[in-house]
């Protein structure tokens, strides 16, 4: 059984077991949150697709830590004109174990 949540913009496939980085989440370490933008559930050969989500669909996942990405580098630069600016970003992230898929 597996399906598509969205959560942070973004859209992640999962079945239970899985281990999944998203963008970070008002919730503790050990703490048990709920996905309900559940988009589509497949099990074998049904699939049910939500318009746009899944009525009474939800994932169950348990945050394992809360953790910063790489630093990723910006630089802007314009030729001739000694324009130079560089900075960096760590996005924030929480990782879930998903434990169990409803609907």
């Amino acid at each position: 059984m597996f399906a598509i949540v969205e959560t942070g913009g973004k859209q992640y496939r999962v079945s239970e077991g899985d281990l999944i980085q998203v963008e970070k989440l008002a919730a503790a370490k050990g703490e048990t949150v709920t996905l309900d933008r559940v988009l589509m559930i497949g099990d074998g050969d049904q699939v049910r697709v939500g318009k746009p989500v899944v009525e009474g669909a939800q994932v169950r996942a348990k945050v394992v830590d809360q953790d910063r990405g790489p630093k990723i580098i910006v630089f802007k630069y314009k030729p001739k004109i000694r324009y130079r600016v560089k900075s960096g970003h760590r996005q924030s992230l929480t990782h879930l174990r998903i434990e169990q898929i409803v609907g």
